[in-house]
């Protein structure tokens, strides 16, 4: 799709400035760490947040906030930068969900604990330390984001009307992490995929921060209706893309190996697509080598060759293009700010036409 005239408010400042709120909040828990207990917890944490990504929900929850009319300030990228802290939690548990061992070109935390374990030649088994501790990060970022979000400055009324959604946010996004490993016991419909990428990663990425920033600046129902009406297809077409290159991707440029979607078994769209239009050889083809923990590059590129074989691949990016297009349309007569309004086709331009 065609990327909108960039906004004033740049992308790449708006990271930068979430940055900064993210290091100086992670600075500020050093001092507050019980004494006594080591820091490998705290330490990795702040690594893992700050060793990139590309900050969309703050910069969605800044531009929902900016659309119902307020201004910028510092306040709003606080409290937009503690959505990033959630993200982490997500990335973490679902990293140990996926037996995923690389995040972001870096070992994902578990791993890392992992190999803390089996350097040192400490007691016990070092996969069961390794998620253990994971888990724990994970819940220290979530734990950190509430904190984050509720002090960013704001006034507590304002702060009340943005938990609410960030409440829902979280429930759904736990919901969809459930309903996704249902789907993986079993070979998967269309539909059920869709509904998990909804549940578990369209909502939370783009229409729960886009609503979220509105609602902290006095949004009223017809704001939020219309903000979802944009979130839910682009946050939709924002998976697709992320399963695509899960697949197809270039891990240099992703930061996560092509295997892992495929050996995982992933129940993604794509897959769920390859399944319904392929011929008696590819399914058997697929019933060997999708889900192989043992997969190797070769069994992967054969699983590629049938998915785009069976024109599962150019329906997704259809897909894709699609929800984009309804997404951009939804923003016409939306009621927000035309700042907000040309971010927001500029931003969903970005975050479909992507390598990464």
């Amino acid at each position: 799709m065609t990327v909108g005239s960039p906004p004033e408010v740049t992308s790449e400042s708006l990271s930068e400035r979430c940055d900064a709120a993210l290091t100086a909040f992670l600075d500020r828990q050093r001092p507050l760490w019980p004494d006594g207990t080591p820091h490998g917890v705290l330490d990795a944490c702040r690594r893992f947040v700050l060793a990139g990504g590309k900050r969309l929900r703050p910069m969605f929850c800044y531009w929902g906030w900016r659309g119902a009319g307020g201004d910028d300030r510092p306040e709003i990228i606080t409290a937009a930068a503690a959505l990033e802290l959630f993200h982490a939690f997500a990335l973490i548990h679902d990293d140990i969900m996926d037996r995923s061992d690389r995040h972001r070109g870096r070992p994902s935390m578990h791993r890392h604990f992992s190999e803390l374990h089996a350097r040192h030649r400490w007691r016990g088994d070092p996969t069961r330390y390794g998620h253990s501790a994971a888990l724990l990060c994970g819940d220290l970022c979530a734990a950190w984001a509430d904190h984050m979000f509720s002090g960013s400055g704001l006034p507590p009324d304002w702060i009340q009307r943005g938990h609410r959604l960030f409440t829902l946010m979280r429930t759904e996004v736990i919901a969809g992490q459930y309903l996704d490993l249902v789907s993986g016991v079993g070979d998967g419909s269309v539909a059920g995929a869709l509904t998990v990428i909804r549940m578990k990663a369209a909502r939370y990425t783009v229409t729960r921060p886009l609503q979220i920033g509105a609602s902290l600046a006095g949004a009223g129902p017809a704001a939020l209706a219309a903000l979802q009406r944009f979130g839910d297809p682009l946050g939709d077409a924002f998976q697709l893309r992320d399963d695509v290159l899960g697949v197809f991707g270039d891990p240099a440029v992703t930061g996560k190996p092509v295997l892992d979607d495929l050996r995982e078994g992933k129940p993604t769209v794509l897959i769920a697509l390859t399944r319904d239009r392929a011929d008696t050889i590819q399914a058997e083809k697929m019933k060997i080598l999708f889900g192989r923990s043992d997969l190797d590059p070769a069994g992967a590129e054969e699983l590629r060759t049938i998915i785009a074989a069976t024109g599962a691949l150019e329906r997704v990016e259809d897909m894709i293009t699609v929800r984009a297009e309804s997404a951009v349309a939804a923003l016409t007569d939306a009621p927000l700010t035309d700042e907000a309004r040309a971010a927001l086709v500029h931003l969903a331009g970005s975050v479909v036409d992507r390598r990464s």
